[in-house]
């Protein structure tokens, strides 16, 4: 019978000698270095992304094992348009095949894909894949796998904000209604808890807008490993780092 995500996750801890509190329940990461990967073997860049895929493929089938709840993926942001076309072509050529691709795994998993980011203005072929693998994986408990494709930060603030105006205009909001639990409700990540440990790759010390409301409390994790070389190894070498951190979300803990 296949065990829970809370049974895996008590392996988990006991297997890297934690307690399962000491594991973070939901894990973002900006994956970076996909096309430095490819220069230092002289490839295409666009190589550096195919193996990039390979990656993420590993990563979530750990991140599965591991019992984490939630696993959310910076892969395409609005700015990344602004790379040259050939490459944006192959990306949106790439993420077509993987789509598809990734189904029986996920559904094998238990695992549900739900989207981050403007959906409209991804190509036909990129939205027709994306939505139906979201609507195959829709009735999963498993781990949710959101993937943060044609995505910005400060967008979704603006379009969550737009929301909440056209509510307010109807008369369905009230002013007094509009605090912090109204914005979080009104985000891409509505229901998804916000991330314990935000990890990125290739040495970039910047959260270049991702998820900006939601990490307010996360924790940091970088390493100069390049996402195509980032294994199993290397997530559990982020996971004890993290279990070490004195999480205090903004008080001080007095010494009994």
């Amino acid at each position: 019978m296949e065990k829970s995500v809370e049974e895996k996750l008590e392996k988990t801890a006991e297997r890297l000698g934690l307690r399962t509190e000491q594991i973070p329940r939901h894990i973002a990461i900006i994956m970076d270095g996909n096309g430095r990967w490819a220069h230092k073997k002289g490839l295409p860049r666009a190589q550096g992304h195919r193996q990039g895929g390979k990656t993420v493929e590993k990563i979530a089938q750990c991140c599965v094992d591991f019992g984490i709840e939630s696993l959310t993926l910076y892969s395409f942001s609005l700015e990344n348009w602004e790379r040259p076309k050939t490459e944006v072509n192959a990306l949106m050529h790439l993420y077509t095949q993987y789509l598809v691709g990734i189904r029986p795994t996920m559904m094998k998993n238990n695992v549900k894909l739900i989207h981050l980011g403007r959906l409209a203005q991804l190509p036909p072929a990129v939205k027709k894949e994306l939505t139906k693998t979201i609507e195959i994986t829709a009735g999963n408990t498993g781990m949710t796998l959101a993937l943060a494709l044609n995505y910005g930060s400060r967008t979704e603030i603006v379009d969550a904000a737009k929301k909440i105006a056209q509510q307010y205009k109807k008369g369905k909001l009230h002013l007094e209604d509009i605090d912090e639990e109204c914005i979080s409700r009104h985000l891409y990540t509505a229901g998804l808890a916000e991330p314990d440990l935000l990890i990125r790759t290739a040495n970039e010390m910047r959260v270049s807008n991702f998820l900006l409301w939601q990490i307010s409390y996360s924790e940091f994790y970088v390493t100069k490993t390049l996402w195509p070389d980032f294994k199993k190894a290397a997530l559990e070498k982020a996971i004890l780092a993290y279990a070490k951190r004195n999480r205090r979300f903004g008080t001080v803990k007095l010494s009994s």
